[in-house]
């Protein structure tokens, strides 16, 4: 019998896509990675935010060997079925190269696995033709949060159980 996206790790060349604890080391590279990538360019700092909100958010990471954390993503649990996809980061020295994508299908599987098949995302408008690839369709007009503008975007999975 196969491995399922439902395992701790899923495995893929080096890479090492997997469930991080709150609170945890890995949830503190985790908060480095996404004070780097997402608010010191903004002249923001996480660490102003009350975190403990997180505490019930499900956590995710990319490790190169095992090891470094290279992209990091948070889905949040909402009504039954569907959760939205929150503070996705990728190491600048990997944009590029397909770690946000492989982060985000990993993801995805696992999540499906759940049961979640509705998500949804407040995509960065200079981000959301990355999103409009995986399959995420554009809701709304657009807003501005934390400073830039966004777009709401939404995808809707197929069951596992299809052909």
């Amino acid at each position: 019998m196969g491995h399922t996206a439902s395992l701790r790790t899923i495995q893929a060349d080096a890479l090492d896509f997997r469930s991080i604890v709150f609170g945890s080391d890995e949830y503190k590279q985790t908060c480095e990675l996404r004070n780097e990538v997402l608010r010191l360019p903004l002249g923001m700092n996480l660490y102003s935010e009350d975190l403990a909100l997180e505490k019930e958010q499900w956590h995710f990471g990319l490790f190169d060997n095992g090891t470094e954390l290279i992209a990091c993503v948070i889905a949040v649990p909402q009504a039954s079925g569907q959760a939205k996809l929150r503070q996705m980061a990728v190491k600048a020295r990997h944009e590029g190269k397909g770690i946000g994508r492989r982060m985000l299908l990993s993801l995805e599987a696992l999540l499906a696995e759940r049961g979640v098949m509705q998500l949804s995302l407040h995509a960065r408008i200079s981000a959301a033709g990355f999103y409009e690839k995986l399959g995420y369709v554009r809701s709304g007009e657009p807003f501005v949060e934390v400073g830039i503008p966004h777009i709401r975007m939404e995808k809707q999975q197929q069951s596992l159980n299809k052909p």
